[in-house]
């Protein structure tokens, strides 16, 4: 009995001893804490390096953030283009030309008379254009004749019915197809829009004539207009492009940084829009 009781005791003993052991061997597995070891935020699981991954910034030179806020950075040289403009009679970069008309109706509410030279003397209709064009216009006169350049203007602003009047003349004398060449059908010319102007050399000789190209205030047009707004508006070569023969003597005023912008590029204002060569019609 008294054997039974001891074996009994033993076996109790061992039992407990065990269970202590157990219980330690859990506690001294633990592991120990990392937290002031570099890179010891990164969790064993792929989420701490997955989040990391995606938080890191963009290497410069890589264009990401451009392309994760669907934008891309204009190319140099080059301006934001606002092709809702091209549409707006209203607008100064209004795109006229042989597929795009004005309303028949439209005449702008701002025209003045430009304090420049023309070669007449009348204070009539194809004196006047736009407000801010004809400021741009008093300045660029102003810095030619800074540079020894003495321009006159021949002809600005034409109604909606002058217009008719002087294209249909032309066919007159030479005939529908030449005409539409040099001239626009009303509603399709850009000196309805009070933003165009034909200049000449003060002496008015080879006013809107072919002999204009060359002469000292053509090349003077043609390097510094862009810097007062304006654009040849018919450039050489690009007839295919305009609808028109290259015309050095015809501005026409797009604001400043359209200006620079098309100069910049060698460009038309159709290619600038990025709309469709015209036809040879209407």
């Amino acid at each position: 009995m008294n054997y039974r009781k001891m074996s009994l005791s033993v076996i109790l003993v061992c039992l407990l001893a065990a269970v202590v052991m157990t219980g330690c061997g859990k506690a001294g597995s633990t592991k120990p804490d990392n937290s002031g070891v570099i890179g010891s935020n990164v969790n064993p699981s792929n989420d701490g390096e997955n989040k990391g991954a995606a938080e890191e910034e963009p290497k410069e030179g890589t264009g990401q953030d451009a392309e994760h806020n669907g934008t891309q950075e204009p190319g140099e040289g080059s301006s934001t283009v606002d092709k809702a403009a091209a549409a707006d009679p209203d607008s100064v970069a209004v795109l006229v030309n042989k597929e795009l008309a004005l309303p028949e109706d439209y005449e702008p509410s701002d025209l003045v008379y430009p304090d420049v030279r023309f070669i007449f003397k009348e204070k009539i209709e194809k004196r006047m254009m736009r407000s801010e064009a004809a400021k741009a216009l008093e300045e660029m006169f102003a810095g030619a004749e800074a540079d020894g350049v003495y321009l006159a203007g021949v002809s600005a602003y034409r109604s909606h019915s002058t217009q008719r009047s002087l294209f249909n003349r032309y066919v007159e004398r030479d005939g529908e197809e030449k005409a539409k060449t040099y001239s626009a059908v009303p509603g399709h010319s850009e000196h309805e829009t009070g933003l165009a102007i034909d200049v000449s050399g003060s002496d008015g000789k080879c006013a809107a004539e072919d002999c204009f190209g060359g002469t000292k205030e053509a090349e003077w047009l043609a390097q510094q207009s862009a810097e007062y707004g304006f654009i040849i508006r018919y450039p050489e070569g690009k007839e295919s492009i305009t609808g028109y023969k290259y015309e050095p003597w015809h501005l026409r005023y797009v604001g400043k940084e359209i200006a620079a912008d098309i100069f910049a590029r060698d460009i038309t204002l159709e290619e600038y829009y990025d709309a469709v060569p015209v036809s040879g019609t209407p």
